[in-house]
């Protein structure tokens, strides 16, 4: 029987029903056969294994693609396990993901594993990719898997965990290894051409403290070793540009064990912080946004009412007042939505921009923490948007232009991802499929490519996320828009209509900076601490050569100042070389090194910090500059 296969760009050929998708990979070009990793059948990621029964699209997916690296790197995980096993077979191995980039694998062992060991795990992985062993996939029922795997308890639990749903369970072997897991995975470990092993480190099993702690290594593995060393040179350049390392040298934050998770904003950070936080409400004022101040704690009852205590108590931090339950505020949205329904509103009030620059805490579990990317307490630069139901669309391109030109600012890239409803979600079907078409109808009018996450939008509608691409290529999810039908719902929000009538608004909830202490922690790697001029908490060094320039110098640094600049005068009894280098590592943008012939002139030498270069030019003229660099947002 011959079944119908939609591929690329929607050509369609007949294949014969139990055809694999290795085999129409092959059928449809030698290189695309040998680059395949994975495929997608009807929006499912699968084995090339996988034979095609019936009509279908298929795509064909390479390690360009996150599906075809998830399968890639899933392989090496389980290279790793064998590796392990075999130079130390006592070990009980546990679970073995693919993750955002690479892969990781629990062990149970006597003792966590040294560099030393890792590099002899890493050269018998090297010997089993040489071997270029294929893994063969086989389903077994509860009791077969269960004796299989009699000496491995970790994957027993897993076992009896799965044989609850009464479906088989799935294995993958590899010569002398078989381990417990559904797939995809590559048809042999010949493409797992450059492996690395990063790290080992401890973690619980299942994440929970009461359990025993395992030893989890860390890997990454490449088709090419071009592109394993690309991969190591940005993560040496990520170090150097780690922002807890810069925060505390250019002396802008800290977090102390007074307070884990708690930063601590000094003078130069504030300066900063205060300088975003001036950018984004002259932003949202041109877009129309009012600005409100929400409480930090509210009570226990409204957190029921908005669903999040159902959905998010574990995360959130609780107190009592006047012997009732009160909640400090995970999100700004429920106090939002009460501002709006302070009054009756109007079709003609509509849409209603409400914009809020609020402090939310969530408890995150201490081995998350990560300087100012994952802390307990932040400031969420967020906007609720209550809208008719025709205003969806026009909103939605509206938050997205004004996210894109935010970020164009900074010179940031991006990319959309579309997250649909996730199985802990409120509201009905029908809801939920108005509430995603909607929001596709937008990324599709909006004309930039978009790519779809299934199942991780937030409990109570779908969402739009802007992932943003640093200097070293790196990704991070900031701006989200997310489309809301059920808050309206359980606050029984309403808008009189052009027919006199109560109708339920729609309501957007959206940030751009996602919050200001991580898009600081973001900027901060993105730039390498070299902020540009209108973000540098100092922008200029002033520096006399010797103690008879400093009347010129303070008068300099008087002028600057009157211009709204922001300067440091370095008069310290010190050599000026020994000052200019100071002030290369604080990462100063300009520095006027002023000595006889400046004073006399009234000119001033400008040393430039991007190429090192001195200039001489009137004081007026560089104020000039300064001021147009500053307006301009140069980066």
């Amino acid at each position: 029987m011959m079944i119908n296969v939609t591929l690329k760009d929607g050509v369609v050929k007949q294949y014969e029903q139990g055809t694999t998708a290795a085999e129409v990979a092959k059928s449809l070009g030698a290189g695309l056969y040998k680059a395949a990793c994975a495929a997608k059948v009807d929006g499912k990621a699968v084995d090339l294994r996988t034979p095609l029964e019936s009509d279908c699209t298929l795509s064909i997916l390479t390690f360009d693609a996150p599906e075809g690296k998830h399968a890639f790197w899933h392989t090496a995980s389980h290279v790793l396990a064998q590796a392990v096993m075999r130079l130390y077979p006592d070990t009980k191995y546990t679970i073995g993901p693919a993750v955002e980039n690479g892969f990781y694998y629990d062990f149970d062992v006597e003792k966590p594993f040294t560099p030393e060991d890792l590099a002899a795990i890493e050269k018998e992985m090297a010997a089993i990719v040489k071997s270029g062993v294929e893994l063969d996939r086989f389903e077994l029922d509860a009791p077969q898997a269960r004796e299989l795997m009699k000496d491995q308890p970790y994957k027993l639990e897993l076992i009896d965990k799965h044989a609850a749903s009464g479906e088989k369970v799935s294995f993958y072997r590899q010569n002398d290894f078989t381990d417990l897991c559904a797939g995809p995975h590559l048809m042999n470990v010949a493409p797992l051409k450059a492996i690395k092993l990063l790290q080992s480190t401890g973690a619980y099993w299942h994440g929970d403290s009461s359990n025993k702690m395992l030893c989890r290594v860390y890997g990454i593995a490449f088709p090419k070793a071009s592109e394993l060393s690309d991969y190591l040179h940005m993560l040496e350049e990520a170090k150097r540009r780690d922002h807890r390392k810069l925060g505390r040298e250019l002396d802008l934050f800290d977090i102390y064990e007074e307070g884990p998770g708690f930063p601590f904003f000094f003078p130069k950070g504030m300066i900063l912080r205060n300088l975003l936080e001036s950018f984004w409400r002259e932003e949202h004022q041109k877009h129309g946004y009012q600005e409100i101040r929400t409480p930090l704690i509210l009570n226990e009852e409204l957190w029921h009412r908005s669903g999040h205590w159902d959905h998010y108590k574990d995360n959130m931090y609780t107190t009592k007042i006047d012997d009732r339950d009160y909640a400090i505020k995970p999100m700004n949205c429920p106090g939002g939505i009460l501002v709006y329904k302070r009054r009756m509103n109007s079709y003609r009030d509509l849409p209603q921009r409400l914009a809020e620059l609020g402090i939310v805490h969530r408890h995150e579990l201490s081995g998350a923490l990560h300087g100012l990317m994952r802390v307990r307490c932040f400031t969420q630069d967020d906007a609720h948007i209550f809208m008719t139901p025709d205003q969806i669309e026009a909103e939605v391109l509206g938050v997205i232009n004004l996210i894109d030109s935010i970020y164009r600012v900074f010179g940031f890239d991006y990319f959309l991802e579309l997250s649909t409803r996730p199985e802990d979600s409120m509201g009905s079907e029908e809801q939920w499929e108005t509430a995603t078409a909607a929001l596709r109808k937008a990324l599709e009018d909006n004309g930039r490519p978009y790519t779809v996450n299934e199942g991780d939008g937030a409990f109570y509608g779908p969402k739009i996320d802007f992932h943003l691409r640093d200097s070293i290529g790196r990704t991070w999810q900031c701006g989200t828009i997310q489309l809301d039908f059920q808050m309206p719902e359980r606050f029984d929000l309403a808008y009189i209509g052009s027919d006199g009538e109560r109708h339920r608004p729609v309501m957007v909830h959206r940030t751009a900076f996602g919050s200001i202490e991580r898009f600081i922690g973001i900027l901060i790697e993105h730039y390498a601490g070299a902020f540009p001029l209108w973000l540098a908490p100092v922008q200029i060094k002033v520096l006399p050569v010797t103690d008879e320039h400093i009347p010129y110098a303070q008068s300099v640094a008087d002028t600057l100042t009157r211009a709204g600049l922001r300067i440091e005068l370095d008069s310290r009894n010190e050599k000026v070389g020994y000052r200019i280098r100071e002030a290369q590592l604080q990462k100063i943008p300009y520095m006027l090194v002023l000595g006889g012939k400046e004073a006399e002139s009234g000119e001033v030498a400008v040393r430039d910090r991007r190429d090192g270069k001195t200039t001489t030019m009137l004081l007026a003229d560089f104020v000039e500059k300064m001021k147009t660099e500053v307006e301009t947002k140069a980066n």
